[in-house]
């Protein structure tokens, strides 16, 4: 029995030093190259870079902006998320099932179509500035610079802190309301004093995810920032400039971005073991009818939020069915859009499904091992495993991009320019979704179970896939659709790893935008609402739920 039971656990350490690896490979070397090139210059140590980025205004301002979009994005997102959990955990609002189901789905298109599509409504040229200044003679804010990005990202992120508070509000017990009631508490003082206290672990925990995307986003300000440059988009133009680039100065910058992002999700952690506390809610907090102005405003807010949310990608779906003269929408409709898209970017889409899939497959693949190991087999060895995986989650898109481009930019690791870095890329930054909800699933089934194949003489490899894997499916498939959705709406690592037969969808409507070419993107972008759509309806089909749990 002895020789069994090694010959089991060496199987699995087999497995996760193999995925440690792999991780080292693909990830570690990558960072470690971008941190080598940041600090050595002509061989030489140096920190010529750091003082280059630190002692020129131009450059150093470009953190400053980042930092203001970011701080300012989350704030704003959790002024707004907030109520708007509190009033869809509490109040009951018409139509809030499909409600839920459009605020999730504003948040899975691509933040750059949202730029886009506000573009078109309040660009300089847009519908509703031509019909505010035509009809009503009044001059509309520039959506373009930092207000503009402010407004395209909260919301865009709003329904990331949304989600966390939802699940938060539903495991307070409401005989803790009903206690502060008693006591006096009443209204927003209540809220203020008793419910807000208890959300402190899950306001840091969806503010942080806020803040990394904000801070990582790099289509938006390059669509509309116009002079406001953040620091994804000076990696993105020191990286690829048209002098040659200078790969020192943007290793150098991404080094000082994944400081930042660092230092935040530190401190973010820190916060929370201090603050943190568990809750079950015997009495979950229930649902109220409300009447009079208190529901009306309840409404109004719900409505109005998603109105703003949603209708900027109903708009771009709606224009892709216009007709169009060159570049301009003229009178009527037409499919000339989805023709020209199919005809001049239907490679992109293959690409997407093609490349997309491929990253898919390992990413289940990969994620089912990670979860089981790191929950099952928990060690020195599995805790750094279930640490590294986490490590894409911090890291931005574009940083990944120049780390990877500089990690296998030479032999024997040539692969800048090859599908197989673009799967790479896809691979580590969407592993955390399908591993961790694998991993929820997991804590889920009794390891008596396996016990029980085990000393029915099954093997520990057959007893996972015939006992354990099975029943991990519906967290495998939860996290696997979401990894997907990403996956397909990936810009800041793709637009730095592409080459002609590796473009992808995203990759196509930010060039088709640049170029002017509103028609073309406004199609392909609706395709690709369209997948995301579909892939959400499927999501929802095969788990049974109606929200997305982070």
């Amino acid at each position: 029995m002895q020789n069994k039971t090694a010959g089991r656990k060496d199987i699995w350490s087999v497995i996760t030093l193999g995925i440690l690896l792999l991780y080292a490979l693909v990830l570690v070397l990558p960072l470690f190259t971008l941190l080598k090139e940041s600090i050595f210059k002509d061989g030489a140590l140096s920190f010529e870079h750091f003082g280059e980025f630190f002692g020129k205004k131009y450059y150093y301002s470009t953190l400053f902006n980042s930092l203001k979009v970011t701080v300012a994005v989350t704030l704003a997102s959790l002024v707004i998320a907030t109520p708007l959990a509190y009033i869809m955990t509490t109040f009951k609002i018409k139509g809030k099932l499909y409600l839920q189901i459009l605020i999730l789905i504003s948040s899975m298109a691509p933040p750059f179509i949202g730029a886009y599509a506000w573009i078109l409504l309040m660009g300089r040229n847009g519908v509703v500035t031509n019909f505010l200044s035509d009809v009503f003679h009044i001059t509309t804010p520039d959506i373009y610079g930092f207000s503009g990005i402010l407004i395209v990202l909260t919301l865009q992120l709003i329904p990331l802190i949304y989600m966390f508070m939802m699940g938060a509000f539903k495991s307070i017990d409401n005989s803790l309301i009903e206690a502060a009631e008693s006591m006096g508490y009443t209204g927003f003082k209540k809220v203020w004093k008793v419910i807000m206290p208890l959300m402190v672990p899950t306001i840091l925990a969806g503010s942080l995810l806020v803040f990394m995307r904000a801070l990582a986003d790099f289509g938006t300000p390059m669509l509309i920032g116009e002079g406001f440059e953040t620091l994804p988009v000076l990696i993105f133009n020191e990286f690829t400039s048209e002098m040659g680039g200078n790969a020192g100065f943007a290793a150098a910058i991404s080094v000082i971005v994944v400081v930042i992002a660092l230092t935040i999700f530190l401190l973010q952690k820190f916060i929370t073991n201090k603050k943190s506390f568990s809750m079950s809610a015997l009495h979950p907090i229930k649902e109220k009818k409300e009447s009079g102005i208190k529901n009306i405003l309840a409404h109004l807010f719900v409505y109005g939020y998603l109105a703003l949310a949603i209708l900027p990608q109903l708009y771009v779906v709606y224009t892709a069915f216009l007709k169009t003269s060159g570049r301009i929408f003229v009178k009527g409709y037409s499919l000339d859009s989805f023709k020209a898209a199919f005809t001049r970017s239907g490679d992109t889409i293959v690409h997407t499904f093609t490349l997309g899939l491929i990253a898919l497959f390992f990413v289940i693949l990969i994620a089912i091992l990670i979860a089981y190991v790191t929950v099952r087999r928990r060690n020195a060895i599995t805790n750094g495993l279930d640490i590294i995986s986490m490590v894409p989650y911090i890291v931005p898109g574009s940083v990944l991009g120049v780390a990877l481009l500089l990690g296998f930019n030479n032999k024997p690791f040539l692969l800048s320019g090859t599908a197989t870095i673009i799967i790479i890329a896809f691979v580590i930054r969407r592993l955390p979704y399908t591993i961790r909800s694998s991993a929820a699933i997991i804590h889920q089934i009794s390891p008596s179970i396996e016990e029980a194949a085990a000393s029915l003489g099954a093997s520990n490899l057959k007893t996972f896939f015939k006992i354990t894997l099975p029943m991990m499916l519906p967290g495998v498939i939860s996290g696997a659709i979401l990894s997907w959705v990403t996956i397909i709406s990936e810009l800041s690592t793709s637009i730095l790893l592409y080459t002609v037969n590796t473009k992808t969808m995203t990759i196509g409507i930010y060039t088709e935008v640049i170029r002017g070419n509103y028609g073309v993107a406004a199609a392909l972008s609706t395709i690709l609402i369209a997948i995301t759509v579909i892939s959400l309806l499927i999501f929802f089909k095969l788990t049974g739920r109606k929200e997305v749990s982070l």
